[in-house]
């Protein structure tokens, strides 16, 4: 058996031997082929970004880290955890935040009785911009917010420098 027997084509033509509606046999293959799946796996994402992301299956918790001349603080929003669900440990200019959120909701009506469970871990690493000194770290948790005082070490208070501008 020859290629040019097998082919959609018609060697020497450049046009496509079998066409749907104007459109090449490969387009159209292709535009149902991403029909079916979009229409397939639409089905198991439908709403499902309505979810908290804990019910999802992660949780990723939102950080800030501001800094002064004098500390750095770093403050990690926790909702419903407390203060035993998480563990901060500091080495070297790393800081890491680890944690696991559990919640369990149960309801119970006339006709119905609903339980519900989710679970999320995080571990979160931060690179700290600067020396710290380790033995007088705070931290404080208070209403799902957990709030880390990093004092800077001596050497990383030096007052920056001003550095003039001219034009060119």
């Amino acid at each position: 058996m020859d290629i040019k027997e097998i082919g959609p084509w018609k060697w020497g033509k450049k046009l496509p031997a079998l066409k749907e509606d104007g459109v090449d046999s490969i387009q159209a293959l292709q535009r149902n082929m991403s029909r079916l799946f979009e229409d397939f796996f639409g089905r198991f994402n439908a709403g499902w970004e309505n979810f908290p992301l804990e019910v999802r299956g992660s949780f990723n918790p939102r950080i800030n880290v501001t800094e002064n001349e004098q500390e750095i603080v770093v403050t990690a929003e926790l909702p419903g955890m407390d203060e035993q669900d998480v563990e901060v440990s500091l080495s070297n200019d790393l800081l890491a935040l680890k944690g696991e959120k559990k919640q369990e909701r149960e309801e119970e009506g006339r006709d119905f009785y609903r339980l519900e469970r989710s679970y999320g871990g995080f571990r979160r690493n931060i690179a700290l911009p600067a020396e710290v000194q380790a033995d007088k770290v705070e931290a404080t948790f208070k209403r799902g917010v957990l709030r880390i005082k990093l004092p800077k070490a001596p050497g990383a208070q030096k007052a920056a420098k001003r550095i003039a501008i001219r034009s060119a």
